[in-house]
């Protein structure tokens, strides 16, 4: 599946800050509504680390009212948490009604992470696929609507960021031995993640593979899905578009003139 993604597909910063008011004005929007309506979503976001999940989710969050969102960061769980079912610690982090929550990593590493380093047995990460369906399946039962991105590059580009990250004095810090490990473990990762893919896709929580080469690109076709899966969702319940392109037209402006003032720009 993967090895017929083309990575070559780009956008440049000059059309991607071209479109960037459009797409959080509208964005914006959306999440006002939802918040209205009692529409919750689930976003999540998983890939190669150095793929740009960060980034796209600041991208994704700059804009938005904080109060109609919350994000988490998802690492391994912690030693009081591996006393519960697996999933408790996801179930306490779906949203209200009207409230969008992020996932910056999710329950996924179950069937990556923890399956590829053998941090647990084989039998919990083959029995995850089973568990990860009926838990997405009950919370889009529940009228949640959940989008799931998988962020991908190639391991040439991985290795080409963490070195351009090490050689950043303050950045390098990010770049780690496990990092690295991981990197050698491609392959591996590469199998699981295919698998995932196959064994999680659904017509109500459908993957998105993100051709991540060009952060620019990567971060418009997130932000085009999402809104595209929102309209939908809320149907009738939609803002008009035309309020949006307004508002972004405006902001633009606003941009352009703070940019020639010697401001922060876009």
């Amino acid at each position: 599946m993967l090895e017929n993604i083309n990575l070559k597909k780009k956008l440049s910063h000059a059309d991607y800050n071209q479109a960037l008011p459009l797409l959080q004005h509208r964005l914006y929007d959306l999440e006002k509504a939802s918040w209205d309506h009692g529409v919750p979503t689930v976003i999540l976001f998983e890939g190669w680390d150095a793929s740009g999940k960060g980034t796209a989710t600041a991208a994704l969050t700059q804009r938005l009212d904080p109060r109609g969102f919350r994000l988490y960061p998802i690492t391994a769980p912690r030693t009081y948490e591996q006393q519960y079912p697996w999933l408790w610690r996801f179930w306490l982090k779906v949203p209200n009604r009207g409230e969008m929550v992020i996932f910056d990593r999710s329950w996924y590493l179950r069937v990556l992470d923890e399956r590829v380093e053998r941090t647990v047995p084989e039998k919990h990460w083959r029995d995850a696929y089973r568990d990860i369906v009926e838990f997405e399946r009950m919370l889009a039962d529940d009228g949640v609507l959940i989008l799931k991105f998988f962020l991908h590059i190639s391991r040439k580009e991985q290795k080409k960021r963490f070195r351009a990250i090490e050689d950043n004095p303050l950045e390098a810090w990010r770049v780690t031995a496990a990092d690295w490990d991981r990197h050698r473990k491609y392959g591996q990762y590469l199998a699981a993640v295919e698998q995932m893919l196959e064994l999680t896709e659904s017509e109500y929580a459908p993957w998105t593979i993100v051709e991540a080469t060009s952060k620019w690109y990567a971060r418009q076709k997130i932000f085009e899905t999402i809104i595209a899966s929102m309209e939908k969702h809320l149907g009738a319940k939609a803002p008009p578009a035309v309020e949006s392109a307004k508002a972004a037209k405006k902001d633009a402006e606003l941009r352009s003139a703070a940019e020639s003032l010697g401001g922060e720009g876009a």
